[in-house]
C-alpha cells in the first residue's frame, strides 16, 4: 500500500489546492476529506463549487460518482465480519484502492487486507488535503508539479493487475469506451457510473 499512499498524498495535496482556489478556505476542505473520504466525488463537487455551480449540482455529481461504490460494497459484504456497527466503521475503509488490492478474484476478498489498506490511506488524504490547503501558496498550480497526474495514474496501477483475462480485458476497454463517448455529452459522475455497464461483458447465464 505504501507506493499508492504517496500518490493519495499527491493527490490530497491537488484537492487542497483546489478546494482553497475555490474559496472553500482551510478548515472546510480538511473536515470534507475526513468525512466523506472519497477523492474522485469531492473534486467533482469542489470544481462544480468553483464554476458558480450549485451546491444542488455538487452533491448530485459527488452522488453520482459515490454510486459505484454499492456494487462494490455488494461484492465484498459477505467478508465482513462483527455486530453491525463494526461492519458500518470498517466499511468506510473502501475505497477504489482497498478495494482493488484485495481483490482476489471469483469475487473472494481479503478484507484485512482491505482494512489495512484503508487504514493507510485515510489519514495520507487527510495529510495531503492538510498540506495542499495551508501550503498550496508556496506550491503554486497543482499541473505544473504533475500533480494532475497522479489520479489516473493511480487508478491504472490498480487497473493493470486486473487484466488477467480476455473478458477483464474487455470489460476495461468496453468501460473506457463508453466514458469517453459520455465524458463531452454527460454530466460529471454520469460517464463513471455509466461505463460499469462494461461489467456486464462478465455475466454468466
Amino acid at each position: 500500500m505504501l507506493p499508492l499512499a504517496v500518490a493519495v498524498v499527491a493527490f490530497g495535496v491537488s484537492f487542497g489546492v483546489l478546494a482553497r482556489a475555490a474559496g472553500m478556505g482551510v478548515a472546510a476542505p480538511i473536515a470534507m476529506s475526513a468525512t466523506t473520504f472519497a477523492g474522485s466525488a469531492q473534486f467533482a463537487a469542489v470544481s462544480i463549487l468553483g464554476g458558480a455551480g450549485g451546491a444542488a449540482a455538487a452533491v448530485a455529481a459527488a452522488l453520482l460518482l459515490n454510486a459505484r461504490y454499492a456494487p462494490m460494497s455488494i461484492a465484498v459484504g459477505p467478508g465482513f465480519r462483527g455486530p453491525g456497527w463494526r461492519r458500518l466503521l470498517e466499511a468506510q475503509l473502501i475505497v477504489d484502492e482497498s478495494w482493488a488490492l484485495a481483490a482476489r478474484g471469483g469475487g473472494r476478498f481479503e478484507v484485512p487486507l482491505l482494512l489495512g489498506a484503508g487504514l493507510v490511506l485515510y489519514p495520507c488524504w487527510i495529510a495531503g488535503t492538510a498540506i495542499g490547503v495551508l501550503a498550496g501558496d508556496l506550491l503554486g498550480d497543482p499541473e505544473r508539479l504533475g500533480l494532475d497526474a497522479a489520479f489516473p495514474a493511480l487508478f491504472l496501477t490498480l487497473l493493470v493487475p486486473q487484466l488477467r483475462s480476455r473478458t477483464a480485458l474487455a470489460a476495461a476497454l468496453g468501460g473506457a469506451a463508453i466514458a469517453f463517448a459520455l465524458v463531452p455529452l454527460a454530466a460529471p459522475g454520469i460517464p463513471i457510473v455509466a461505463a460499469s455497464a462494461a461489467c456486464l461483458v462478465g455475466l454468466r447465464r
